[in-house]
Order: structure tokens, then sequence, then C-alpha cells
């Protein structure tokens, strides 16, 4: 996957998941992530902005699972070191080291948690926040990452950008409590395991739209920060949404839940250190209403008792 070409979900929905994710967290460590959360959501694509910068940066993002043969993909090492030594690590780096990237970024912010380091917990938060939610997009677990293989070209920014950015006010985040885990690598293998599953479904449900929809109704041109950009019409995306029959916003509410896990996992393996101590700034009376207004939307009705991941 070239470096520049595809970056995971676009803006808004990758603030969007770090901003709710803190919504699913426990009650010792809410007050914490509540007053970071302007944070937490600004700093979500910085990520995204680093691609350009540096070269080691891209394949954190995805992993090529094709290129290791079929679904499950059984001749790929779940560990780093036993994938390393059957591919080589030059290899690894060239598909996507996403699953493996995530695992070094949580045991990071354990020890940041350990302690008590605010600004690195914060920065480690909305890094995980961006890889975890890349790792649930279909297209970042295939060589096929933006259709252009099978022709579909422009099907990423469709599915990870235009989408959401248009059908959100119908996507219900209220998704409960984040779920405990006990093994960081193995979540994250299910996320992408899971995204690999779902690459036929995304590719498969495009070619029906453009199956029934004259090619002249695909585009439109729109005035984007000051430039007149080609784009898939409101109505071709509506006929792709409709198609997926719902897996944007699964997509989305699962990568919620899961950063939250990721956030939450790594506090109780670094031993539940007490954070409100790290909360040295007040917080204005405009933004203060609105996280009363966002804690009533998606804290209402969280569950006692919290699940088991695994």
């Amino acid at each position: 996957m070239p470096a520049l070409e595809s970056v995971g979900w676009g803006f808004w929905a990758h603030r969007q998941i770090n901003r709710v994710a803190v919504f699913t967290l426990p009650e010792e460590m809410f007050p914490f992530f509540r007053h970071h959360v302007e944070y937490l959501t600004k700093h979500a694509t910085d990520p995204d902005s680093r691609r350009s910068s540096d070269p080691e940066e891209a394949p954190r993002h995805y992993i090529d699972l094709d290129y290791y043969g079929t679904y499950p993909f059984d001749s790929l090492p779940r560990g780093w070191q036993d994938a390393a030594n059957r591919f080589t690590e030059d290899t690894l780096k060239a598909y996507g080291i996403v699953p493996w990237h995530v695992q070094r970024m949580y045991y990071r912010l354990v020890e940041a948690y350990k302690v008590k380091d605010k600004e690195r917990i914060l920065k480690l938060c909305a890094d995980i926040g961006h890889y975890v939610a890349d790792a649930h997009v279909p297209l970042h677990a295939t060589l096929n990452y933006n259709g252009q293989l099978t022709n579909q070209h422009g099907i990423h920014s469709l599915l990870e950008s235009r989408l959401p950015e248009l059908f959100h006010g119908n996507y219900d985040f209220v998704v409960g409590p984040a779920p405990l885990f006990a093994q960081p690598l193995k979540r994250i293998w299910e996320v992408v395991l899971q995204s690999a599953a779902a690459v036929d479904t995304v590719l498969s449900a495009e070619w029906k739209v453009r199956a029934n929809m004259p090619e002249s109704e695909w585009h439109v041109y729109e005035e984007r920060n000051g430039r007149r950009s080609k784009m898939y019409s409101e109505a071709y995306a509506a006929a792709y949404h409709q198609q997926l029959n719902g897996l944007v916003e699964r997509r989305m509410r699962q990568s919620i839940l899961a950063v939250g896990s990721f956030w939450y996992s790594a506090w109780v393996d670094a031993g539940q250190p007490e954070l409100s101590a790290l909360i040295d700034t007040p917080i204005s009376t405009a933004d203060s209403l609105l996280l009363e207004q966002e804690t009533k939307k998606y804290r209402s009705g969280l569950l006692l008792g919290r699940p088991e991941a695994d």
C-alpha cells in the first residue's frame, strides 16, 4: 500500500471515534478522560498527519492479509518475531504492521499510566485510538485497498470518508461500556480478521450499485477547501450505503468500543493508577455544558458490571 494513497477513516470519523470512546470508560477513569476529551478528539488524526514526513508511519495503519494467502491466513504467525522469522521484517513492513504496532503502543501506554505521565498518556491514547480504528476498516486488510485491482478506483475514500460524513446523522453511537481484555495482541488480531472477512462485501456491494446506476450519475463536482473536486454523488453514495446494510455504522460502533477497551485494559495492566491528580486545568463553561450533554447521551444506562472480551 503506497504511503499516501489512503488514510483510513476520514478526519470526522476518527475524531468521532476517539471522542465517543471516552464515554465508554469506567468511573475511575472517566473524569480524567472527559477533562481531556478535546485533546483526544483533535489529535485523533495526528498519525495521518505524520505520514508525509515519517517514512515509517504508513505501514502502521494497515495489513494486507491476502498477501499471505486466504482467510484465516494461517501461514502468518500472529506474534511479531515468529512472523519476522518466517517472512522477514522487511516483508512485514512492506505489507503492513498495524496489529503489532497497536500491541507496541499498548505496552507504551501501560508504562505511561504507571508513571502518571499525563502528556504521554494523552498522546498515546490519541494515537492508539487512530490505529485501532484503522484496523476496523475492511480496506485496510487487503492488497486491493483502493479497488485498484478490480477497477474500483476511489472506493477507499467513498467508504471511509464520504459515507460517514453524509450519513452519520442516522448512526447510533451509544455503545455501552468498553469491555476489559487480557491479551492485546489477540484482541487486535480479532479486529483485523473481521475486517478481512468484510472485504468481499465492501467490493461486491459497489459493483451492484454500478450495475444499476448510469455512469453519468456516479460523480459530481463540489467545492472543497477552495478547490473544485470530483467526488461520488450523494445518490451514488446513498445507494452504496444501502447495499452495505449498516456495515459502516457497525464498524464505527465496534471501533468506539475497541478504542475504549484498549485505553481501559492498559490502565488495568498498569495497576489502575489514580488519574484525578492529573487534572490541572479548568474547563470553559461552554465546554462544560457540552460535556454534560454528551455524558447524558452516551453514558445513560451504562451497565454496572463490565463485560469481559477474552
